[in-house]
């Protein structure tokens, strides 16, 4: 009996796994149209962000599915690859390139970036 109990949980497992698989590939489609169709370039990125992650979800899911628990050193590779691509295209929209010139020294103290050109100067009663 406690064999046939142990089948039984694990077969209503897989019907769990399996769900939720269905229910990854639906929201990963969602998020993939927000990415197309985004009104503006931070919408695509932090959907395609969104999409990285349902995509670990889902290689996370179908590991435990098909009984290769093993899988999950590819998620979390492809995590890692994942949060850096993102940081990297967020930089790049940014800044229009992913390094700093050596001589571009434009940031205040707090790291924001700063126009030296239009810089407001405090004037009048500002000017404490």
């Amino acid at each position: 009996m406690m064999v046939f109990a142990a089948a039984m949980a694990t077969g209503a497992l897989h019907v769990v796994y399996a769900i939720a698989v269905g229910a990854l590939v639906l929201t990963m489609a969602l998020v993939l149209y927000r990415a197309v169709s985004g009104p503006t370039v931070y919408d695509r990125i932090v959907a395609l962000n969104a999409f990285g992650t349902k995509t670990v979800l889902l290689i996370a899911a179908l590991g435990f599915l098909y009984g290769r628990p093993e899988w999950l050193d590819l998620a979390i590779t492809y995590v890692l690859i994942n949060f850096v691509g993102t940081l990297a295209v967020m930089r790049f929209s940014k800044h229009g390139s992913l390094t700093r010139e050596a001589g571009d020294d434009t940031s205040d103290s707090g790291g924001r970036d700063v126009n030296v050109a239009t810089a407001a100067v405090p004037t009048g009663d500002n000017a404490r």
